[in-house]
């Protein structure tokens, strides 16, 4: 059976704005039947890295907190810390970077909880028995909020091909200890012909692997713990990983992750996508690049597989914007993602979900 993706578009009027879109797209994917009078209402979100500016508006949440409230849910902003070093791997850098980034309370009416405590540690265990783990940690806050509204900023990804709602859950609701686990296969070496120097890779990385020796980076292999920091970070792109061993594994682990924050939630989740700012890289960069395409507008839906699915097919039906990454390519548009991540094989993770009963990929899109 097909699901349901429910679909806005960016037109707006005097009588008709993109907030009040927003909340009727809300309503039509069934927010009424994920919230209860009185739960706690996790909006699962990432508040961006300092100095990029491809997340997604604040003014938006806003808008999701209040259709959550008038639900009768008590909602509250959430992501967990990050494995490497940057403006949100602790949670008082975490909160600061969010409110300069435009998530006080003011803005958005609803508080900030960062999901996995201080330092990345309050995490509980989840059975889950599948291929890669038989247990996964999810972070704590995210584990005992009643309910989830998962909105996510759909993109380009290095190590994904693209992220939407089943990177934000499996990867972004993990506690550093899940984090680790997830990334641990990810072996990243040193393409020195690249490589020039610049050191960028080594205040990133949170254990101290890599050393810069000649004007060339080098990475530890004892000590690297495989986060993929050094592969995002390194604007030369002299960091590269293993990708036929490499990547399927990550993909499935993330998935599992994916599964096991769902899986004690008795369905009680609603996905968003953000089709706007498609930028090329995930917005844990402290930058982001040109938009590949044009703003599309706002997916819904109960599925997790299905959104993404549908995500995915609304990017690649656009035509490449000029001045993009891909504007030297305008035939990709069969496959944008690929175009840009030639050796990831993204469609990986939405067979694998769908292996796993967390949805499918066959869709109905119904525009509201």
């Amino acid at each position: 059976m097909k699901s349901n993706v429910y679909y806005m578009d960016l037109r707006a009027s005097y009588k008709d704005s993109l907030l009040s879109k927003l909340g009727r797209l809300m309503d039509s994917a069934g927010l009424s039947r994920v919230v209860g009078k009185g739960e706690l209402v996790a909006v699962k979100l990432h508040f961006g890295e300092r100095g990029n500016t491809a997340f997604i508006r604040p003014v938006f949440l806003r808008e999701v907190v209040r259709r959550i409230k008038a639900a009768g849910g008590a909602p509250f902003l959430t992501d967990s810390n990050t494995l490497y070093r940057g403006t949100r791997s602790d949670a008082l850098c975490h909160l600061e970077t969010a409110m300069q980034n435009g998530f006080s309370h003011s803005v958005v009416d609803a508080p900030i909880i960062i999901a996995d405590g201080l330092r990345g540690r309050n995490e509980i265990m989840v059975r889950i028995d599948k291929k890669r783990f038989q247990h996964v940690f999810v972070a704590s806050e995210i584990a005992h909020a009643d309910a989830m509204v998962s909105v996510a900023h759909f993109k380009g990804h290095e190590l994904t091909g693209f992220a939407g709602t089943l990177k934000n859950l499996g990867m972004g609701c993990a506690s550093r200890r899940g984090k680790l686990a997830q990334h641990s296969n990810v072996s990243p070496r040193v393409k020195r012909k690249r490589c020039i120097g610049c050191e960028d890779c080594v205040g990133h990385c949170p254990v101290g692997a890599i050393s810069v020796h000649e004007q060339k980076a080098r990475i530890d292999a004892e000590r690297c713990i495989g986060c993929g920091e050094c592969i995002i970070i390194c604007a030369a792109g002299a960091v590269g990983i293993r990708w036929s061993k490499s990547i399927p594994e990550f993909l499935e682990k993330m998935v599992e992750y994916a599964f096991g924050v769902l899986k004690e939630k008795n369905r009680k989740n609603l996905f968003l996508n953000f089709l706007t700012d498609v930028s090329p890289s995930c917005d844990c960069a402290p930058y982001n690049d040109a938009p590949i395409v044009g703003g599309i507008g706002v997916v819904a839906a109960d599925d997790p597989v299905a959104i993404d699915q549908a995500s995915v097919d609304l990017v690649n039906q656009q035509p490449v914007l000029p001045g993009s990454c891909l504007a030297d390519r305008l035939d990709c548009s069969p496959d944008k993602f690929k175009a840009m991540y030639p050796k990831v094989d993204w469609a990986l993770q939405l067979a694998y979900a769908e292996q796993l009963g967390m949805g499918t990929r066959d869709y109905n899109l119904v525009k509201i």
